[in-house]
């Protein structure tokens, strides 16, 4: 594993994909391989997947329950998804950051979106399937897509790529090992940005030694 040095600041990583791009793999492989690295667990109304862990792949609650978040303002950002509410607690995003962690943040286009009005220092990562086709197939692979729930999301997975420019790096996931080495050259070098790193610290510890 790669260690940071835990005197810098904390970044938040926002990470972005067509539902079958291979995001959630990407995310949970990188936070495998890299320290100081956590994911922000959204809270979702939908059903848990097979094999998904309450509380570790995500926070499955009750739409009535989401919606009463909403109108206490508990949310840095939310949105609606196939059907499905999906949202980012903002106190539990905030204490990672507080602690000095780099966070990865799974989120949607329409999540993307309202945390660049909030967080314009995060930095975006959008993910990209080889193809439509491939897509198709990972997609038809998943046992819990229905027909209708592909063609679905087939048909936002288009509208959601056409968004890639809001972003500042685009991975096309087509090998596996080779996009997690993009997706951590990435991190790497956004550690090094000198607005990471503690002005304090280089001021008492190298300056003034």
């Amino acid at each position: 594993m790669t260690k940071r040095n835990n005197r810098d600041k904390g970044s938040l990583f926002i990470v972005s994909a067509p539902s079958g791009a291979g995001k959630t793999t990407l995310c949970k492989k990188i936070i495998e391989t890299l320290d100081n690295l956590r994911a922000s667990v959204s809270v979702t109304t939908r059903k848990p997947r097979t094999g998904e862990v309450d509380g570790e792949d995500y926070a499955f609650i009750t739409d009535k329950r989401f919606r009463r978040m909403i109108d206490k303002g508990e949310f840095v950002e939310w949105a609606e998804v196939h059907g499905n509410l999906y949202g980012t607690v903002k106190k539990r995003l905030e204490q990672i950051i507080a602690s000095g962690n780099d966070v990865i943040l799974d989120i949607d286009t329409q999540g993307a979106r309202q945390i660049k009005k909030t967080y314009g220092n995060g930095v975006f990562i959008f993910i990209l399937p080889p193809s439509m086709t491939e897509l198709r197939n990972r997609l038809e692979k998943r046992m819990s897509n229905t027909r209708e729930d592909m063609e679905r999301r087939l048909k936002r997975a288009v509208e959601e790529i056409r968004e890639y420019k809001m972003y500042d790096y685009v991975i096309v996931n087509d090998l596996l090992n080779s996009s997690l080495r993009k997706f951590e050259s990435i991190i790497l070098a956004e550690r090094q940005r000198s607005t990471r790193k503690d002005s304090a610290w280089i001021e008492k510890n190298i300056i003034r030694r």
